[in-house]
């Protein structure tokens, strides 16, 4: 029995790349001493780099007896084929590389429909500059997600990170939450939840609907809040939650890049800080599946944070005088190598 499973470990035994290149060059060289000398190992490294060839295979590929060693049948066998072997192996290397090399020439990014309207266009410019074909999607964050762990994006851009161990994650930035009024409506005590239950009570909540990743935070705020407030009208998007804010039916919560993603709309509509609190903002995630992604990443989380810092705050600022001054704050780049 232990012999049958000997022979049929030693039938599937697959080569061993180094030992085949040892052996190869011993015949070569004609002695052990001189392919030492060439490889820059010591004789009795390769000496026992025939001995695991040997054994993988079962056969004596030289002759030991006569001096210097010569190659035994199997070995004048395991020599012809040698060559062939050791070639393919390096054509299967050079095609991996190649491979990787065609990958990184074409990046496949994700972002959700604010990063991608606000920060997009600049990273968009910025990553042109290098040698690479870039395609970019748009959309929400559980599709981007499903997209990426099937591969079919290379690194997404979301606010909230999926529960799956393979996935890696950079965060870009944070943004809190502020409330959008209708011009001429109060808005001069918005400092605690008090003052948002008691405006809730004057103008209906505008929503994000709970299909949309920012819909269920905002609404995960306002219970850290304890405030609650009927549901009446509920938005995918911030353009037409923003018209009827500013046809002065209701009010909204939203983020600083929506209000700028929708900006023809900020001189209809007055904008607030809320109250710090520990579920006041939300983060954006740059995630990625696969190791071979962290420079790329790296140099995507600083060419957004050059951005935010040199074009988007300042614009921010400009047109929303009443952000908070952590109304959107900055990661910190990783350190590169």
């Amino acid at each position: 029995m232990q012999t049958n499973t000997l022979q049929i470990r030693r039938a599937r035994v697959m080569p061993d790349l180094h030992a085949l290149e040892t052996f190869m060059t011993v015949c070569e060289m004609g002695s052990m001493a001189l392919a030492a000398q060439r490889m820059g190992v010591s004789q009795s490294a390769v000496s026992q780099m025939i001995k695991v060839l040997e054994g993988a295979y079962g056969v004596q590929l030289l002759d030991r007896e006569v001096r210097p060693a010569r190659t035994t049948r199997a070995g004048n066998i395991l020599l012809e084929m040698g060559d062939s072997l050791l070639a393919d192996a390096r054509n299967i290397s050079n095609r991996l590389r190649q491979s990787v090399r065609q990958d990184h020439a074409q990046l496949r990014l994700g972002c959700v429909d604010s990063f991608a309207a606000t920060v997009g266009p600049s990273l968009i410019r910025a990553l042109s500059g290098s040698a690479r074909q870039l395609q970019l999607w748009s959309g929400l964050t559980p599709g981007l997600n499903t997209q990426l762990l099937a591969r079919d994006l290379d690194l997404a851009v979301c606010t909230e990170v999926p529960s799956d161990p393979r996935v890696a994650q950079r965060v870009l930035f944070s943004e809190a939450w502020v409330a959008v009024l209708p011009r001429g409506v109060d808005c001069s005590a918005l400092r605690e939840a008090q003052d948002i239950k008691r405006q809730a009570q004057q103008l209906p909540l505008i929503r994000y609907t709970s299909r949309s990743v920012i819909g269920q935070q905002v609404e995960r705020f306002l219970r850290h809040l304890g405030v609650e407030m009927p549901q009446r009208y509920a938005f995918d998007a911030t353009d037409p939650l923003l018209s009827v804010v500013a046809a002065g039916l209701g009010w909204a919560i939203s983020t600083p890049l929506c209000l700028w993603q929708s900006r023809a709309w900020l001189d209809q509509v007055q904008v607030v800080a809320l109250p710090p609190s520990r579920l006041g903002q939300r983060e954006f995630h740059l995630l990625y599946r696969d190791a071979q992604w962290s420079q790329t990443a790296d140099e995507i989380l600083r060419l957004t944070r050059t951005t935010l810092e040199l074009e988007l705050l300042p614009a921010l600022r400009a047109a929303m005088p009443a952000l908070s001054s952590d109304a959107l704050i900055v990661s910190q780049p990783f350190p590169t190598a």
